[in-house]
């Protein structure tokens, strides 16, 4: 079956152009989305729980289908355990069309890749920072207050959660600081 799925962007808020598109391919059922949003897309969700073997979801673009390189991932992999293929439009995307690599693989490897680039660019930027002198990681609590809690644990006349409410010092905090 030929499904068309939709849902409004900022270039077709009534998804108009869409539906024009789907029509044109022949869809023999189209599903629509009330709104743009990425939560709560109810008809997304029946059709992925109601695909069949050979079943074709034909989209204008991929941004129709998800949100994220990761997204689609996930969705992609449960299309194709479904026996069940995308199209899109705008992309020029077949997987029915099995000759060269899979577009399911490159987008695994495209949501590997990404991930690998934010990694090491966060790692780089952490190791710059320590070269100028910048304390990176959660900053340490005041000395003065740390001392306060200590001694008020010490006295054995203050609950943990009296400790922490006066000091801002959690029991964790507190006893890492007790061991050292």
């Amino acid at each position: 079956m030929l499904i068309g799925y939709m849902r409004p962007n900022d270039n077709d808020q009534t998804c108009d152009i869409q539906i024009t598109e789907l029509r044109k391919l022949n869809c023999e059922r189209i599903i629509a989305e009330d709104h743009s949003s990425a939560k709560k897309r109810t008809q997304l969700k029946s059709m992925m729980d109601n695909l069949k073997q050979g079943d074709i979801i034909i989209i204008s673009k991929l941004y129709s289908l998800a949100d994220s390189t990761r997204h689609l991932a996930e969705l992609l992999e449960t299309i194709e355990e479904r026996g069940a293929y995308i199209q899109s439009i705008k992309e020029g995307i077949n997987t029915s069309n099995r000759n060269g690599y899979q577009f399911s693989y490159i987008v695994k490897h495209l949501v590997e890749f990404q991930s690998d680039v934010i990694s090491e660019k966060t790692k780089r930027g952490l190791r710059n920072a320590q070269k100028k002198g910048v304390t990176t990681g959660r900053p340490r609590k005041p000395d003065e207050n740390v001392q306060r809690a200590i001694l008020m644990y010490e006295s054995k006349e203050h609950s943990l959660a009296e400790i922490r409410n006066e000091t801002g010092i959690s029991k964790s905090t507190l006893y890492r600081y007790l061991e050292s």
